[in-house]
């Protein structure tokens, strides 16, 4: 197992689904997680847990990001997990969608970057984990046209960055995950009306003859957060989809 004793966590997104499963995980791992979500409601489950702070976050605000980076000062490992699924083709796509895709799956990890790689690039020595998927560069995905475009934008985004400070101690990796089970996914699945024969179709694209599970999604988070020779990768974790 991972030992991340000492290591202070910012992550984004952690009230529910893959970000709440990876904040407990950092933590068993020994870290000091600084959990955070706009759902204060749901995230307040995650209160008093051993290891782990709580605070509302929008990543979609400059002035918020840069007060919490402050706030906590060290940040060692920051794990990006916030992000919208649109449905749709690019002739179904409204341009206010893809704004929103685009603030909300790549400009908020921007903003979250800028705010904690000056202290990593002091201390030199950082973990940056993106996550982005499997519908992306990685594959294309039917009626996934702005939720492609941008974690195709967030792979970059990663790469890019870990070439930039590769020489510096900063390592930058991206998680792709296929279908996985989640909150978030629920509801997608509830909303086609027929929720039996929806999920039995997810089912069905996945080799593995399953869905992933979130906590299968933060074990490769946590080991991508210790993983000292990694860096600038794209990690499919998919139950075999992309093959």
């Amino acid at each position: 197992m991972t030992d991340l004793k000492g290591k202070s966590v910012l992550l984004t997104a952690a009230a529910q689904g893959i970000g709440r499963a990876s904040a407990l995980a950092f933590a068993k791992a020994g870290a000091v997680v600084h959990a955070t979500d706009v759902n204060e409601t749901v995230l307040k489950e995650l209160d008093g847990t051993e290891g782990i702070r709580i605070r509302r976050l929008d990543v979609l605000s400059n002035a918020d990001v840069a007060a919490i980076a402050q706030e906590i000062g060290r940040v060692d490992i920051l794990f990006n997990c916030a992000g919208y699924v649109h449905s749709g083709s690019i002739l179904e796509m409204k341009d206010e969608d893809l704004e929103f895709a685009l603030d909300l799956n790549v400009r908020s990890m921007i903003r979250t970057i800028r705010a904690v790689l000056p202290g990593m690039l002091e201390r030199k020595d950082g973990a940056i984990i993106n996550m982005a998927s499997v519908a992306s560069s990685q594959k294309g995905v039917p009626n996934r046209f702005a939720y492609g475009v941008t974690k195709a934008a967030v792979i970059g985004l990663t790469k890019a960055v870990a070439a930039d400070y590769v020489a510096q101690g900063i390592r930058c990796n991206a998680i792709c995950p296929g279908t996985v089970e989640s909150p978030s996914l629920e509801g997608r699945m509830r909303a086609q009306g027929d929720y039996d024969k929806t999920r039995a179709a997810f089912i069905t694209r996945q080799p593995m003859g399953r869905l992933g599970t979130a906590e299968e999604i933060a074990d490769l988070a946590v080991y991508l957060a210790g993983a000292t020779y990694t860096t600038g990768q794209a990690y499919n974790i998919d139950g075999g989809w992309s093959i």
